[in-house]
């Protein structure tokens, strides 16, 4: 029980001192090791077995660093950002909401999850500086897109997270169908989308300028110069690139491969010679410093995860929980959701979350008295809960991929903490009130 407890607080102490999140992550993960009883080296072995859980996501995230690069090579992304220049001036609020819609794309209609991220952001960093934009705005815009439309739309991602709540509650006594879950989830999820207004119109409204007053003159004056200079054909090289882009897509969706995709892409730029073979070293090479230090980020989290798990550390945090817990629905809730932020924290996936609690509290929300709905409410929310804000979390890591291109965003205080703010806070509260109302 102390192990989750004590390794979560690490995790989040030391990120929040700005200790680099890979060490941050390392270090909980071996306090969690210590706490259950494992020597240093068993600890380590441990983590080390548990990181191939992530080798694939950890691939596809370097390949789609590859491809990001080479589609910024192919010139592609300054018509984008000239057209959004023209199209977007002066509306903030406005290009915060089409990130977020963008973003809502990802999980259902082409369920390609953060694979945008590096190939829309980075080409409009400099947009965001000449418009003043507050990147913790488009980082919270970001995360609502890959974060609500699993909890409430029943489609691409969603249909997965809703089948697993809906069979491990059949699993443990509770039938409930998957096309009952929107309505359960609903109410957390507009939960979500007040904090996305709260961040949009109140929190991130203000001007902010993200780059020193120098360097943010240069770059708005080669802006100026770059939106009102002769316009780029639209050449060969672009048709290829949008053909790459459309084929990644498509054998993503048809393989669920992210990794098959982004290698399809490479190679269809590379024959199509949008990126000569002689730049390739100086491609990978950039595509490594852009997502390299994610994927390994990736790798310490699954071998974190593992321990958690293998020590049997979250399972004695269940039991312990659930037998204090006694009678009281309000207790019971706020337990629940409590858990459940406790261990998306720390193992930074949501899909995972949904068995480990189900295990336990679908009896105990049986013996309490809460229905089919109700209890889908609170396992869904719980596991949601702490997916944003997590440092080891695809829906931060995501956003601080494209946010960070230029070396200005700081994963933790302009990723992390926004969006756990904004998020977890409100969907903890309306998951209190799914529980009553339903």
């Amino acid at each position: 029980m102390y192990a989750v407890l004590i390794s979560v607080f690490v995790l989040i102490a030391l990120s929040m001192l700005r200790v680099n999140v890979l060490l941050s992550i390392l270090l909980a993960a071996i306090s969690a090791g210590l706490i259950e009883g494992l020597s240093i080296t068993d600890t380590l072995a441990m983590l080390i077995s548990g990181m191939g859980g992530q080798a694939e996501t950890a691939l596809s995230v370097i390949l789609l660093g590859i491809f990001a690069v080479m589609i910024k090579y192919s010139g592609i992304t300054g018509i984008l950002v000239k057209k959004m220049i023209k199209f977007m001036k002066g509306k903030r609020a406005i290009i915060l909401l089409a990130i977020a819609g963008v973003s809502c794309f990802s999980q259902n209609l082409v369920p390609v999850h953060i694979a945008f991220i590096p190939i829309l952001i980075p080409p409009l960093l400099h947009l965001f500086d000449r418009m003043k934009i507050d990147r913790r705005g488009v980082a919270t815009a970001l995360t609502f897109g890959l974060k609500a439309p699993y909890i409430m739309i029943p489609a691409g991602y969603g249909l997965m997270y809703h089948q697993i709540i809906a069979s491990e509650m059949k699993k443990y006594g509770m039938n409930i169908t998957v096309g009952q879950l929107p309505l359960a989830l609903l109410i957390p999820g507009l939960g979500m989308i007040v904090g996305l207004l709260i961040a949009v119109f109140i929190t991130y409204r203000k001007a902010k300028e993200t780059a020193p007053p120098n360097e943010l003159e240069n770059s708005l004056a080669e802006l100026e110069m770059s939106a009102t200079s002769e316009v780029i054909p639209f050449n060969k090289q672009h048709v290829i690139t949008l053909i790459a882009i459309v084929l990644s897509l498509g054998i993503q969706l048809y393989t669920h491969s992210l990794a098959l995709g982004a290698l399809a892409g490479i190679a269809a730029m590379f024959l199509g010679r949008v990126a000569p073979f002689f730049k390739g070293d100086e491609i990978v090479d950039d595509g490594m410093k852009m997502m390299g230090a994610i994927a390994f980020v990736l790798l310490i989290a699954a071998g974190y995860s593992t321990i958690l798990k293998e020590t049997g550390a979250i399972d004695h945090l269940v039991s312990n929980t659930s037998g204090i817990i006694g009678g009281s629905k309000l207790f019971t809730s706020f337990i629940i959701l409590t858990i459940g932020l406790l261990i998306t924290m720390g193992i930074g996936t949501s899909f995972g979350t949904i068995p480990i609690l189900a295990a336990v509290y679908v009896p105990l929300c049986i013996s309490v008295g809460f229905s089919p709905m109700a209890t889908a409410a609170l396992i869904g929310t719980a596991s949601a809960l702490g997916d944003a804000g997590s440092p080891a979390s695809d829906s931060t890591i995501g956003p601080t991929i494209g946010l960070n291109a230029d070396g200005r965003h700081n994963h933790i205080w302009d990723t992390c903490v926004p969006t756990f703010m904004h998020y977890n806070i409100p969907l903890f509260i309306f998951g209190l009130i799914a529980a009553f109302v339903l």
